[in-house]
């Protein structure tokens, strides 16, 4: 599947970050990650800082699928209200999601405090706006739900959006919790220091088949070599849906424009990360190198060729709802592209293991919360895989909606 077009930012600005060789002999390990993305990059790190024996393999250059044309947006929102969620599955559960996301921003700043290199991290508020004045009530009981739950939010009425922001809308709630990334620099610095630690990791390298015999996995490759785990976890992101029932996830196209650079005395408050209610909404965010990025025009599309198709026609509508949100800030646009995403009807990830699939794990931070999803992904596949007993084990199980 191609999963974005060819000139994403993250893959012009960074280049080539370093080189792994594809498989050329038969290996051994304890743990096979398929897929070397930023999910699969925080997955080894997180085994082979266990003492874990781990290979990584992918069918791509490392960071070449999804994780190139992320936007990556830290937040610890999903894509479903919490109190919509909390309809669903109850307070207790929603809440215990919610901040499990909140954790997981604060694993990403360690993490990346542990580099040399900060892979442009930085924490900033989001900022959740109302996009019609109908879904004010529904802001209202989302921020309601939010301060119940212990989050640090503040509620802006119209007036208080115009001064601090600039922006004319009739509600948002500021959440102080929040942060950017670059998922391309962070996969790659991740992944070169599982490779420093032991790990192998091979790309170009692609999982034809795998079975298991005597408790074991034997996986095969295109290049022909077979790999022997005791354990496979998949981190393929969207491209695992081939294999998965056709109900757990829908496809959608995103869209995307990173502007040149921007005086930062132009930028809004604290490049706070900015996203709307409703579906198909529109989300904004900068960069250490004072950018604009803004996407969305969400739609349903599981074929890149008409999804690339419609590229050009949705930067326009981007850049025009930009400038009516932000009149007096210039956007100059650089590069554009689209990917695609995945949406599950809970806005949840899929962690863990499916009855269909023995000896494997999966990681599947499908929606708006992908990294963030990933490395609660990282800590629950390898407390399992450790025997330690970690307390949001159930929170994104396959069969979550039978019982929690």
């Amino acid at each position: 599947m191609d999963l974005r077009t060819a000139h994403p930012y993250w893959l012009i600005r960074n280049g080539l970050l370093s080189t792994y060789p594809p498989l050329e002999t038969d290996l051994e390990c304890e743990v096979l990650v398929i897929g070397a993305g930023i999910t699969g990059a925080l997955i080894a790190d997180a085994f082979v800082a266990a003492g874990v024996d781990t290979v990584v393999i992918d069918k791509r250059e490392v960071g070449w699928g999804s994780t190139s044309a992320s936007t990556a947006l830290l937040q610890y929102e999903i894509d479903t209200p919490l109190h919509e969620l909390a309809g669903s599955f109850g307070r207790e559960f929603a809440e215990r999601c919610y901040q499990a996301c909140g954790r997981a921003i604060d694993l990403i700043a360690d993490l990346t405090a542990g580099l040399p290199d900060d892979c442009g991290f930085a924490r900033a508020p989001s900022l959740f706006l109302a996009r019609k004045k109908s879904d004010r009530p529904l802001l209202e009981d989302e921020f309601a739900a939010r301060r119940a739950a212990g989050f640090e939010v503040t509620w802006l009425d119209p007036e208080d959006l115009a001064e601090r922001f600039g922006i004319e809308r009739s509600a948002a709630i500021l959440s102080e919790k929040g942060g950017r990334v670059d998922a391309f620099r962070l996969a790659h610095r991740l992944l070169d220091r599982a490779r420093s630690a032991g790990a192998r990791i091979h790309d170009r390298t692609k999982l034809t088949d795998y079975r298991v015999e005597g408790g074991k996995v034997i996986a095969g490759t295109d290049r022909g070599p077979t790999i022997h785990a005791r354990h496979i976890v998949f981190s393929t992101g969207y491209e695992a849906t081939r294999h998965l029932p056709k109900d757990l996830v829908d496809l959608n196209a995103t869209f995307a424009v990173i502007s040149e650079p921007v005086d930062p005395a132009l930028l809004w408050e604290r490049g706070s990360l900015i996203w709307e209610s409703g579906s198909a909404y529109l989300y904004l965010r900068t960069t250490d190198d004072h950018r604009i990025l803004i996407g969305g025009e969400d739609e349903p599309s599981r074929n890149p060729v008409k999804r690339d198709a419609r590229l050009a026609r949705k930067t326009k509508v981007l850049l025009k709802k930009f400038a009516k949100l932000f009149p007096a800030i210039p956007f100059e646009p650089a590069f554009a592209w689209a990917g695609t995403f995945g949406e599950t009807p809970d806005g949840l990830p899929y962690i863990g293991s499916h009855p269909d699939f023995p000896c494997a794990s999966f990681a599947l931070g499908f929606g708006g919360n992908g990294i963030t999803y990933s490395i609660l992904a990282a800590h629950l596949l390898r407390d399992g895989w450790l025997g330690r007993e970690n307390p949001d084990k159930h929170l994104f199980r396959f069969d979550r909606g039978s019982g929690h």
